[in-house]
């Protein structure tokens, strides 16, 4: 669960330049496909870490 966590750690400060990087350029956010695809890769790596640890706590249970 560590990699996972540090690889969510790593895509969500890579979200936040390419935000940073859209709004200095007056691009708004949703109209930047790297923003977005960028943004659904961090929805599908919250997912995977919910879903483990929901796991995780039934195991424990």
């Amino acid at each position: 669960m560590g990699r996972l966590l540090d690889l969510l750690e790593k895509e969500r400060r890579k979200l936040n330049q390419l935000g940073e990087a859209s709004l200095k350029q007056a691009i708004p956010l949703w109209e930047n496909p790297e923003v977005q695809e960028q943004s659904r890769k961090m929805d599908e790596l919250v997912a995977r870490v919910s879903e483990m640890r929901a796991k995780h706590s039934r195991v424990v249970r």
